[in-house]
């Protein structure tokens, strides 16, 4: 009898107890459901706290989100919620974190554009691909532009710091590099000349980076660069259109059409 009713009790004691513990789970969950609670405060702000945000707007942010948000202060989903941001042009990354009642503070990685890639995206300093509208650049933005096969990223814009480093003694601007389906590549400078640089020797390593063939790519420019001093005094007014550095000991050159500058009397 006696241990009957210590089970009796026991029982008794732990049903009470699930009961308490149901009702202030019910309590707790009426009360995170109310409406103070709600987000009802975005706070955009840029990752770094010296900086400004200077192609995303706190508008644009909100527009994207606005009727997307499930949930309240307690509930909503941040990692969907940073899903919804990173769709935003010109997003990067974002992070999110709650602040107590009613906001969410979201810090946000702009893109940083490098250059034009292929017909209608741009790549990014980290050289990764991306969309957003051009038409936003700054008006003085120098552009290259970047063309190569899918997934090449990487690849093209370490080819172009490179090309970019040879040049700029001669005070030359790489506006475009082309790497064709065939991995081979093409360049034009500011002065309109064109070089035919051959297939990439790093084509068939699987280096996005392209390191493996960085020195025996360098080498092609290097004899062409380190030729031009003693090249251009001697052009006499002429212009070189297009320079061929696949040969394995030198390179050859076209002139450009020299403009007939004669007047009929």
């Amino acid at each position: 009898m006696f241990s009957d009713a210590r089970l009796t009790n026991f029982i008794a004691n732990t049903l009470a107890l699930l009961a308490v513990f149901a009702l202030l789970a019910g309590v707790v969950a009426w009360i995170a459901q109310r409406p103070y609670f709600a987000i009802s405060r975005l706070q955009i702000e840029p990752v770094e706290e010296a900086s400004k945000l200077a192609f995303v707007s706190p508008a644009s942010v909100r527009a994207t989100i606005a009727g997307k948000l499930a949930g309240n202060f307690f509930f909503v989903s941040l990692d969907e919620t940073r899903q919804l941001i990173e769709s935003v042009p010109w997003v990067r990354h974002a992070s999110i974190r709650r602040v107590w009642p009613d906001t969410l503070r979201v810090q946000i990685e702009e893109q940083q554009p490098l250059a034009l890639w292929n017909e209608n995206e741009m790549i990014n300093t980290w050289g990764e691909a991306f969309v957003a509208n051009q038409g936003e650049l700054p008006d003085d933005a120098q552009m290259p532009q970047l063309n190569g096969p899918e997934s090449s990223e990487r690849l093209v814009v370490q080819r172009y710091a490179e090309i970019a480093r040879w040049f700029a003694p001669l005070s030359l601007r790489v506006e475009e590099v082309t790497l064709s389906p065939r991995y081979a590549w093409e360049v034009q400078l500011s002065d309109g000349m064109r070089l035919n640089l051959g297939r990439d020797p790093a084509a068939d390593v699987a280096d996005p980076h392209g390191r493996a063939g960085a020195l025996p790519f360098a080498a092609r420019i290097e004899r062409f660069v380190s030729v031009w001093p003693r090249l251009a005094p001697r052009m006499e007014g002429h212009t070189i259109s297009t320079a061929d550095l696949r040969y394995p000991n030198g390179f050859a050159i076209t002139l450009a059409p020299v403009p007939n500058t004669s007047t009929k009397h």
